[in-house]
């Protein structure tokens, strides 16, 4: 491929070398045909220039797949569909209780708890008959933004306040774990930090298994932003009554 010495610009700012096997795996993932695939991927390869963003890259693969495989290019375009929720965060609240819901779990959000020395507003609490979890659902409209170390020790303070006490819902029992969810990606530091100290991340792409991505095409639950026939207001309108899914 002519396409290795081309560098492109992350949603991050940082550059990397062009990888068309990426983008092949992406649009395989999101269900696009073997020719279909191939033939965007061609496309790209003969279309981009060093120095080209991310966002542009994926802005004209999807043109391209929406225009061959309409389905396929609503889950292309997931990652982007979750960042639409905003610009408040209780949209992304509510679609990560749906995940836990599909999941066989009893969920509630925007909670009020008391810990040992303070209480707490908990996003999302998730509990059966076996688990209680509490969760920090971490939104970010932009999708190169990271959750950072700063918020990791802040996650890990509240769950220590709250580790001991007791609460009701189902049944009386002790938070077994806390979870910080987030619909972008975490930074090195705060990956290593909770992992070292106990804190569970779930990221687009973290951990390896079981990550947000995952989670959602799992259980098959879109979010309405990936609707291409609604408009943005429409979008609004539905997300702005409670209406994620």
């Amino acid at each position: 491929m002519h396409n290795r010495s081309v560098f492109i610009v992350k949603s991050d700012g940082t550059r990397q070398a062009f990888d068309g096997r990426k983008l092949e795996a992406s649009l395989k993932k999101a269900g696009a045909s073997l020719p279909v695939t191939e033939k965007i991927a061609g496309h790209i390869e003969r279309e981009i220039e060093d120095g080209m963003s991310t966002s542009a890259i994926y802005r004209h693969a999807y043109e391209l797949l929406h225009k061959f495989e309409r389905p396929a290019s609503a889950r292309y375009s997931l990652k982007r569909a979750i960042a639409e929720l905003g610009p408040s965060g209780f949209p992304f609240e509510k679609f990560v209780a749906e995940l836990f819901k599909a999941r066989g779990f009893e969920t509630l959000t925007d909670q009020m708890v008391d810990g040992k020395c303070t209480n707490h507003e908990m996003d999302v609490v998730i509990w059966n008959e076996n688990r209680l979890i509490m969760a920090e659902a971490k939104f970010h409209n932009e999708i190169g933004i990271k959750s950072d170390l700063k918020v990791a020790l802040y996650i890990k303070a509240r769950f220590d306040d709250l580790k001991g006490q007791k609460f009701m819902f189902g049944k009386e029992r002790l938070l077994d774990e806390g979870l910080l969810i987030t619909n972008t990606n975490f930074t090195t530091q705060a990956i290593k930090y909770s992992e070292c100290s106990g804190v569970r991340l779930i990221g687009w792409n973290y951990p390896r298994s079981g990550n947000l991505h995952d989670l959602i095409e799992g259980e098959q639950l879109h979010p309405i932003t990936c609707l291409s026939t609604l408009s943005s207001v429409e979008k609004k309108g539905l997300l702005d009554k409670g209406v994620v899914l």
